[in-house]
Formats: structure tokens, sequence, C-alpha cells
């Protein structure tokens, strides 16, 4: 019997030190472990987290401020100016310059890359208009492709001198050929004999 009632006494004591463990006198739970709820659901006891702000709807990185979402790298702000670049139709295709001759006349023609030509005289006043036709056109295009001016010496020699003849002063895609008519070549005559006349009349 004193078996038995030291059994029971012992038994007594652990479900009275068990009792007082779950009223706080335990130890505490770890932080981030939850306890049972009355609706059976679980309740964090660790710290509070911050709530994530509002979403955009997208992931990734967010476009720098003052630069616009999906601009290109390098791309310049909104309302800078943008020079487009120079139409090839606008584009001076060959400016040459006749003088000389009896009368010592100078006179310039100005042709553009769609065939329309000016006219100057020799103070560089508007002395005519017109427009090359297509086929005309081509045929300079193809001279002056042949006449290589890349390659042309500034101030071609040859032939014999012709006095009171012409020189003609070219100016085609930065290059500068001068010559006199009895040095040009056949291209750059051909060039000329496509050319609207120098003289109105």
């Amino acid at each position: 019997m004193r078996a038995l009632r030291a059994a029971a006494t012992v038994l007594l004591g652990a479900v009275v030190l068990a009792g007082c463990g779950s009223q706080g006198g335990g130890p505490s739970a770890p932080p981030g472990s939850g306890t049972r709820s009355a609706g059976g659901g679980t309740t964090a006891s660790g710290p509070a987290q911050p709530s994530p702000g509002p979403s955009s709807g997208t992931t990734g990185a967010q476009p720098a401020p003052g630069k616009p979402s999906g601009a290109p790298a390098g791309s310049s702000a909104p309302g800078s100016p943008v020079s487009p670049g120079p139409s090839s139709a606008l584009e001076r295709l060959l400016t040459v310059t006749r003088s000389g001759g009896i009368a010592g006349r100078t006179s310039t023609l100005l042709i553009k890359g769609d065939g329309s030509w000016t006219r100057l005289d020799g103070q560089a006043r508007p002395a005519g208009t017109g427009k090359l036709p297509p086929e005309r056109l081509a045929r300079l295009r193809t001279a002056l492709g042949r006449a290589d001016f890349a390659h042309l010496p500034k101030v071609p020699k040859g032939g014999a001198t012709v006095f009171d003849g012409f020189v003609y002063a070219f100016v085609h895609e930065g290059h500068e050929v001068a010559a006199g008519q009895e040095s040009l070549t056949p291209a750059l005559r051909s060039a000329l004999s496509e050319l609207p006349p120098f003289e109105a009349g």
C-alpha cells in the first residue's frame, strides 16, 4: 500500500507541474511556432512581417526615375530634337563651274539627286532652273561613276592647249577636279554632254 501511495503522489505531482507549465510557468515556445486556436487553425507567435508594397503587376527591375519605360539604352529624352538624315533626292549630285572662253564668262550648274538643277551666273545669282529627264539623269550618274573622281588628279593634264578655251571645275561626292577642255577625260566629256546649257538662250 505504501508503494502504491508513493506512485500516486509522484503521478499527481507530475500532473500539477504540467498544468503550471501550460499556464506560462514552463519554457516559452520558440519564435515562429504557432498555437492551436479555437477554430482549429494556428496563430503565428513570431514577429510581424512587413506587408509588401502595392503590386505593379510586373516582375523584374523597375525603370530609373525620369527615363521612359521601354526606352532603348542611349535614346534621347522625350522632347529633344532629332535631326533627320538628308534625303538623297535633295543631296547635291554635282556642281560644275565653267569659265573662260572668248567672252570670259563664268556660270555654274548645281545638280541635285532627283535631277533638278539651278544655273548661276558669274555673280552667283540664279539664272534658270529645270529638271533632267530620268533617262538623262541615269546617263549622267553612269558617266560620273566611270569618271572615278576619287582617283582623278585635281588638275588633269593632257592634250594640246586650247587658247580662249573653257576651264571646268567639278565637285562630286566631296572630290574636286579642275581641267581645261583639252584635258577632259572621256567620262567627264560624257557627263558634260548630259548637263543643261551653261547659258540661257
